[in-house]
């Protein structure tokens, strides 16, 4: 009896396909890029600066901040310690072995995320995401993320399964993660009323350059400033409930929710977190994350395999 139950739900998770696929790996490449970004474009002086409550930088004396990658030498090394970071972003953004770079890939993000003075929070949607990857990259045996896989024909059912609880368990997260956005907001009366985005917008450190606010100041300074505001309330709500919608409802919302973030970025300089963000939809909304995308262009390192009989 339990052999046979063993064989079908082998046999059940066979049938699901394979999670390594090149979605998921566009998925850590854009993770990748969001902090190879961060790294190249703000000097050590600006990532390592003091903070309310903590006088030392990179902070280092307890609990896990003692591993990161930025800890492990004194801090006159901080930028060759960050250009060795930028080159393994660099190596992780290209796919090649994910077995190996996923770990590393974590690594960086909880280095980034706990030792630098970031303030858009990509850095943390980031390093929780690399550490939900870690059981998926350690049982991918591809060469390349971007190349076919072959763990169907070879049987290999465990190491399958492990990928999509990776997925699973990552798809949770960013639904409770809207979830708890948009419930949050509703504790604030600036959201209730409708002009939550205003304040965001005039905020003298993420809002609008005084070009842009100008430009769009009949809509921030008129009841039309509701719809933005609302508008990212209900979209919130319905991406967490994105969870348990149908193929075609996935696609919508996937769309939207890019659109929301590339605002975002545009706007608020949000950035690092958009591109996290654009990572995680990915994953979470993109219902045939097991089939291969097919790219345009084929490159000629991952055509030359021969596939498995």
């Amino acid at each position: 009896m339990s052999k046979k139950l063993v064989n079908s739900t082998g046999h059940y998770i066979l049938k699901k396909g394979t999670p390594f696929t090149n979605v998921y790996g566009l998925a850590r490449s854009i993770l990748a890029l969001s902090t190879f970004l961060t790294l190249l474009f703000n000097d050590i002086d600006t990532l390592f600066k003091p903070a309310a409550g903590i006088r030392e930088y990179p902070y280092c004396s307890t609990g896990m901040n003692s591993i990161s990658i930025f800890c492990i030498v004194p801090n006159t090394y901080l930028e060759a310690i960050k250009i060795v970071t930028i080159i393994l972003l660099l190596i992780i953004i290209s796919g090649w072995r994910p077995k190996i770079t996923g770990l590393i890939h974590w690594w960086i993000a909880f280095s980034v995320q706990n030792s630098t003075t970031t303030l858009d929070g990509g850095d943390q949607v980031i390093a929780v995401l690399t550490f939900l990857l870690i059981p998926i990259t350690l049982a991918d045996e591809r060469k390349w993320h971007w190349e076919r896989d072959y763990s169907i024909e070879k049987n290999r059912v465990v190491a399958i399964s492990s990928g999509w609880a990776s997925i699973l368990v990552i798809r949770i997260q960013v639904a409770i993660l809207y979830l708890h956005s948009s419930i949050a907001k509703l504790g604030a009366d600036e959201w209730i009323n409708g002009t939550a985005v205003y304040y965001f917008l005039n905020d003298p450190m993420f809002g609008l350059n005084p070009l842009v606010s100008t430009i769009i100041q009949p809509i921030t300074k008129s009841w039309l400033i509701v719809l933005p505001t609302w508008g990212t309330l209900i979209l919130q709500f319905l991406l967490f409930c994105g969870l348990f919608a149908n193929t075609k409802t996935k696609k919508i919302l996937f769309v939207l929710a890019i659109t929301m973030h590339e605002l975002f970025a545009l706007m608020l300089g949000l950035v690092s977190f958009s591109i996290a963000m654009i990572a995680a939809l990915i994953i979470f909304l993109l219902p045939n994350v097991h089939q291969e995308y097919k790219f345009n262009y084929q490159f000629s390192f991952l055509s030359n395999r021969k596939e498995v009989k």
